[in-house]
């Protein structure tokens, strides 16, 4: 089991209602902004081997907009 934890700053959870928010559908797009934002980077990052079992994993925005992951 690799028993990862996983922690996300104000700033991605901010993005990410701002990216997942359109005021035809409400809340609808947020599945899809939340697997294009942080679910599929974070799995690149996985497969990469970036982050060791059992570390805690921290998501936050860049001054870029971009999202960062760290250990």
């Amino acid at each position: 089991m690799m028993d990862y934890g996983f922690e996300l700053s104000e700033a991605v959870a901010e993005k990410l209602c701002e990216a997942g928010y359109d005021p035809v559908y409400g809340a609808r797009p947020l599945k899809r902004a939340i697997q294009v934002h942080l679910e599929n980077p974070l799995a690149e990052a996985l497969l990469r081997g970036q982050f060791s079992p059992g570390s805690t994993i921290h998501a936050d925005v860049s001054s870029t907009g971009e999202m960062t992951f760290h250990a």
